[in-house]
């Protein structure tokens, strides 16, 4: 079965799930949408290229407009962060699969409807979080759950990067609690995704967040969170886009009573610590596994086999993106109301901060 995609925001995060859909077998872009003109154009040549052909595309300035074409069964919505929650409800109740780049939502309440809607159509809605996808994170995962690692102690991530005022300044929406949603939400969210997916269950969450850019948005510049897991094990959460002069890039550790893993680089793409009690380290194998820059193909792969198949299911679907919403959610409900918070979370969206004095 071709699965025939409509496109919603033409940006520049859209080329790689164009490029992903070209790299699929049975796949079919069908529209684009978006409210300027030449991004639509230029999504369309850039795919028509990667393809090496030509036929039509249909061009929508209304997104809305699109969702009514019945030859469109899936749709892929890469617009800002603030229309994400709405843009992909319509698509849920216009009967179309959707693929919704990252965050979900701005809102614990927009994410459960989300979840409820999809479930209620019978339609698939994948986040994206396709860090998960990359072949050394599933082996690191199949680590942990084989109980390799033992005890599992203390997750740390990092997010240290710089965004300059000119990055704020290029669009307005940029640096607004409800169109934007936060630092850690837009810059740190997959890295932090990594850490509660191999850790697991969250307890409780503490944070604070630090704000200097205050001329020019609202939200934080610093954020610092201590997270306590069901299992007993510790989280640490430090993210800053004020490294200077420029990106120093991300890390992710996990220390277990019988090993420890660590990575890094601009795109956890460094390894600095593998052990494992008993093992011996085959580097060849695990260079092979992080030089695979293919995550977007194998998370479109999930997404095609689970519209295709009962028997598969996605590997990040509505209730598996929430997760590292909510952790971050709980971060920043922690911030502003200076306490610990416990799971589950009841209620919360990013506007909530502008409460914070």
């Amino acid at each position: 079965m071709v699965v025939r995609f409509g496109l919603i925001g033409c940006g520049y995060i859209s080329k790689r799930h164009l490029f992903a859909l070209v790299s699929s077998k049975g796949t079919l872009l069908t529209a684009v949408s978006d409210l300027n003109h030449e991004r639509m154009e230029e999504a369309k040549k850039y795919y028509q290229t990667l393809l090496g052909q030509e036929y039509p595309i249909k061009i929508y300035k209304n997104y809305q407009e699109m969702l009514e074409d019945e030859h469109i069964d899936a749709v892929i919505i890469s617009s800002f962060s603030g229309l994400h929650a709405q843009m992909a409800n319509a698509a849920l109740l216009a009967s179309k699969h959707v693929v919704l780049e990252k965050p979900m939502a701005l809102s614990i309440k927009e994410s459960n409807e989300l979840i409820h809607q999809a479930q209620k159509q019978k339609k698939e809605l994948m986040i994206c979080h396709q860090l998960r996808f990359m072949p050394i994170m599933q082996r690191i995962k199949k680590i942990i759950d084989d109980g390799k690692l033992g005890r599992l102690l203390l997750g740390v991530c990092s997010i240290r990067i710089n965004r300059s005022p000119e990055y704020y300044s290029l669009a307005s929406w940029r640096g607004k609690w409800e169109s934007d949603g936060g630092m850690l939400i837009n810059q740190g969210i997959h890295v932090i995704d990594l850490l509660q997916w191999f850790l697991g269950d969250v307890e409780t969450v503490y944070g604070e967040t630090i704000q200097y850019l205050s001329q020019l948005k609202e939200t934080e510049d610093i954020a610092v969170g201590v997270i306590s897991f069901r299992n007993q094990a510790k989280g640490i959460i430090e993210a800053n886009i004020v490294t200077q002069p420029n990106n120093l890039g991300y890390s992710l550790s996990i220390f277990g009573e019988k090993g420890t893993i660590c990575l890094e680089g601009p795109s956890l793409n460094k390894i600095s610590r593998w052990f494992i009690e008993g093992e011996e380290v085959k580097k060849e194998e695990l260079n092979n596994l992080i030089n695979d820059k293919n995550e977007e193909i194998y998370m479109y792969k999930n997404f095609l086999e689970a519209i295709n198949s009962d028997n598969k299911h996605l590997l990040i679907d509505g209730k598996e993106g929430k997760k590292a919403l909510e952790l971050i959610f709980a971060l920043y409900q922690s911030s502003l109301n200076r306490e610990v918070v416990n799971y589950p979370l009841e209620a919360f969206a990013t506007s909530d901060m502008n409460r914070k004095e």
